[in-house]
């Protein structure tokens, strides 16, 4: 008896979710017909694919070998589906696309409409968040993540890599000086990030991490007191190469800086079985040669 690939794909969202409730969410369906679909994957095998206790679920040695074939095999035929549609029409549907907002403002918004003109059919639903997102849980198809992937799950395609830079306007380097070196820097007010620990590690011979006397959670408000003449912030080139080439901002202590860090990888994220891959795939290939990293 073969197993309906709609159970599959329920039984890969309580997989991905860690649990039953969480997958019913994401699926917008009664937690009842999740349950309902994992028993009948079980019955039908005749072995327990996952151990079930009140507070999370985990795979068992079967279910995770069965698990890894279900999830290549899906991606196969969603494949396969999507490369038959798309011989006869273009990538249609809605696609969610994630990224920190400096990102969205800077380099996915100056896109849009050329995208658009290329696939009208493709209706694009963009969303910023300063962390990284839960693909399931947010329901988002990809995600554009700057700086090194830990998640072993999600297929990964490189973008790019963006250039970090030390930068300060003009008007705060006429009040208060220009640093020569990496130990004037503790003579200047530092501008700094909230929250994740490695967005305060600039990439300068001897020095490890900053204690920013200035900080912020989002990239684009870090940039806006840079710019506001408020002291001397590490930032992305993504986010202020056009602020250097119209000397907005002064690129600092360039010999001093390290280059290839982890921060300065640009990456999309998005799962291998996703059912929007033609999509992604549409929208990846579309922006990656235009974008300005």
């Amino acid at each position: 008896m073969r197993t309906r690939s709609d159970d599959l794909e329920i039984l890969l969202a309580v997989v991905d979710t860690g649990g039953f409730s969480a997958a019913a969410k994401t699926l917008d369906v009664q937690v009842a017909k999740v349950s309902r679909a994992v028993s009948r994957v079980e019955t039908q095998l005749g072995v327990s694919l996952l151990n079930r206790t009140t507070r999370q679920v985990s795979i068992t040695q079967e279910g995770q070998v069965f698990i890894d074939a279900v999830r290549s095999g899906l991606y196969t035929v969603e494949k396969a589906e999507e490369e038959i549609v798309e011989q006869g029409a273009r990538p249609k549907g809605t696609l969610r696309v994630d990224a920190v907002s400096p990102f969205v403002l800077h380099q996915l918004i100056p896109l849009v409409q050329p995208f658009k003109r290329a696939y009208p059919d493709i209706k694009l639903e963009m969303t910023s968040n300063e962390g990284f997102v839960d693909l399931l849980e947010k329901r988002t198809d990809v995600a554009i993540r700057i700086g090194q992937l830990n998640d072993s799950t999600l297929h990964a395609r490189h973008l790019g890599r963006s250039s970090l830079h030390i930068v300060a306007s003009p008007e705060y380097l006429e009040i208060s000086g220009r640093p020569e070196s990496v130990n004037d820097l503790s003579q200047h007010c530092l501008i700094g990030f909230t929250g994740a620990k490695v967005l305060n590690e600039w990439p300068l011979k001897g020095m490890e991490s900053i204690s920013p006397d200035l900080s912020s959670s989002n990239g684009e408000a870090v940039r806006q007191l840079a710019l506001a003449g408020n002291g001397i912030a590490c930032l992305s080139g993504f986010m202020v190469n056009g602020d250097i080439e119209s000397g907005r901002l002064v690129s600092l202590l360039e010999s001093d800086l390290l280059a290839n860090t982890a921060r300065e990888q640009v990456n999309a994220v998005y799962y291998k079985s996703s059912a929007v891959s033609g999509r992604v795939s549409a929208f990846l290939n579309f922006i990656q040669p235009k974008l300005k990293l």
